[in-house]
């Protein structure tokens, strides 16, 4: 029980993550939620989805490139 507990706070985290790394942190809820509700629709493997995941590859990249640097910038200081 307590581990579901503890996996699931642990998935909105990581979710709450996704909106502040997107810049929406200040959005408005229901503007979230309607995008949402809108990915939500798109068919898994059709155009619109490789496309989306494709940005999102290419965010994390750029995220795990800048996170990279940052420590290597630390660990000459």
């Amino acid at each position: 029980m307590m581990a579901d507990r503890k996996r699931e706070a642990r998935e909105k985290f990581m979710l709450g993550g996704f909106v502040v790394r997107a810049g929406l942190s200040k959005a408005d809820r229901a503007f979230l939620l309607g995008g949402l509700l809108e990915l939500a629709s798109v068919a898994p493997g059709s155009s619109e989805h490789r496309r989306l995941r494709d940005i999102g590859t290419q965010a994390f990249t750029a995220r795990m490139l800048d996170d990279a640097s940052l420590q290597i910038g630390e660990a000459a200081v």
